[in-house]
């Protein structure tokens, strides 16, 4: 007897053991690519950036689980899920990065950066942004300020106070640098290119670092320069013609103007989307729907010789724009999907003396466009692709259109901020006006997307956009971006 319940339990053990092999259970809790078991134990997760949730509180983080569409746990109707330890005022935009388990909250109220361990579900630290950051008024969510995707630096642009700002958190090291009027960032997935970019600027061709003054640029890249450069530029803040170097004594950081080749201009540009191969950043001029002429793309290689050897964080020391690629029907915003770019925009409707919402499909191999869709009107601040074949899109002011115009005139159209696009089939669904459509949180999997329309919190199903039921996940406050936690890839959000 006592030598087979020997046996019996060594094989109870060895079951247990193998299972524990097996689930990964044993001491250590995965559920995705490594990722580790969140405390909630909640595995579809939306972030959401509430405003004035209280009459006590300017800002909070809650989460909700989008499996069930609630905001408190499955088994009971008490309690609610949020992001520990956040005191951040006015969270404006959530920049997603699922893959490093992070994300990165905006705070519009003091400027300051919070960035939120998604493995905890806690604050992990909040970044002070030097210069006085303000979130200036080109629309929301405010593209003035992006981490790098290692979350090793953080750059910022501040048009009040005419300055840009630099957090080197590698070293604990913050800076200004000096230019004017500079309103928008985008960084690239690797980090080695920042851009910024200038309110109402145009720029000529061949308008070159060499030659024409420092502050008559549209486009400037931000660069960390080596230790020999450092040595090279004390007291010239001028070098290799930078529009400014910083710290003067000794510099660390400058900001130089991008140049153009003779093929190259740029109208109004807004922001940069970066190839998937990484060879080039195509520049967004939002052209007459910013005041400018020409709507379109100036492409930039990014090569060997245009990155600052032996440089860490932004590096493009030489970058120099070399064509431009129209864009008629309007350009505001774009996201890639391989070698198609999808470009949204709006176009000035002469019937009517408004603008129109259209989405471009350029194909980046011939630069030929593939075909124009109308969308809905509006600033196009978020494109997000989702289940289904869908490219989702979301704008503010939609309701100043031609859409809302023709509504006003008795037509039976809709003319709401979110859009469904059906990249199968080229067919555009839009939704009905519920405010301005400032955020959308593709929950991959369960064929559905999270929206924030008009201060708070919607979901549609991918197929048809039919509204699903959302009455367990709005919020008091104003709901204004979210994000999905738990997402395959930091573009779910995120427009690199």
């Amino acid at each position: 007897m006592k030598k087979r319940s020997s046996l019996y339990l060594f094989g109870v053990l060895s079951g247990v053991f193998i299972v524990c092999i097996v689930v990964g259970s044993c001491g250590k809790d995965y559920y995705f690519a490594g990722r580790s078991l969140p405390p909630s134990r909640v595995l579809n997760r939306v972030l959401v950036a509430e405003q004035n949730p209280s009459a006590f509180s300017t800002g909070a983080l809650p989460f909700v689980d989008a499996y069930y569409d609630i905001r408190h746990p499955y088994n009971t109707n008490s309690g609610t899920f949020s992001i520990a330890g956040y005191s951040g005022k006015l969270p404006l935009t959530i920049e997603n990065l699922p893959e490093q388990q992070a994300g990165a909250v905006y705070n519009a109220g003091d400027g300051s950066l919070t960035l939120v361990s998604y493995a905890d579900e806690k604050v992990s630290t909040s970044v002070t942004v030097p210069g006085s950051l303000s979130s200036g008024a080109e629309g929301s969510p405010y593209n003035g300020i992006m981490a790098s995707r290692d979350l090793n630096y953080v750059y910022a642009a501040n048009p009040a106070a005419h300055v840009i700002s630099v957090v080197n958190r590698t070293n604990g090291s913050a800076l200004t640098l000096n230019l004017s009027n500079a309103y928008g960032v985008s960084v690239n997935p690797g980090g080695t290119v920042a851009l910024v970019f200038i309110e109402n600027a145009t720029q000529v061709p061949s308008h070159t670092v060499d030659v024409d003054p420092p502050d008559s640029f549209a486009v400037y890249s931000i660069v960390q320069l080596n230790a020999t450069e450092q040595a090279a530029a004390i007291n010239n803040p001028n070098y290799l013609g930078a529009q400014d170097c910083e710290p003067q004594k000794q510099p660390t950081w400058c900001v130089f103007p991008v140049s153009t080749g003779p093929s190259a201009t740029f109208d109004h540009p807004i922001k940069a989307v970066f190839s998937p191969d990484g060879t080039t950043a195509y520049v967004v001029n939002c052209g007459p729907e910013c005041g400018g002429t020409t709507a379109g793309l100036t492409t930039i290689p990014i090569t060997g010789s245009s990155i600052n050897p032996g440089s860490n964080g932004a590096s493009g020391i030489a970058l120099v724009a070399q064509s431009n690629i129209p864009i008629p029907n309007g350009a505001s915003n774009a996201v890639f999907s391989g070698n198609t770019l999808y470009i949204a925009g709006q176009q000035y409707q002469p019937s009517s003396g408004l603008f129109g919402g259209f989405l471009t499909i350029l194909n980046t191999q011939t630069n030929a466009i593939a075909g124009t869709f109308p969308i809905s009107d509006g600033t196009h601040s978020r494109m997000v692709f989702a289940d289904d074949s869908t490219l989702w899109i979301g704008s503010s002011d939609c309701n100043q259109g031609v859409r809302y115009q023709q509504v006003e005139a008795g037509a039976n159209v809709q003319y709401g901020c979110i859009t469904m696009f059906n990249t199968s089939t080229n067919t555009a669904t839009i939704g009905p006006y519920q405010g301005d459509g400032t955020g959308i949180a593709a929950v991959l999997g369960l064929h559905k997307v999270y929206t924030t329309e008009g201060g708070q919190i919607y979901i549609y199903n991918t197929k048809t956009m039919a509204a699903l039921d959302n009455s367990n996940v709005t919020v008091a406050g104003t709901a204004i971006d979210v994000a999905y936690m738990d997402a395959g890839t930091d573009a779910d959000n995120t427009i690199y």
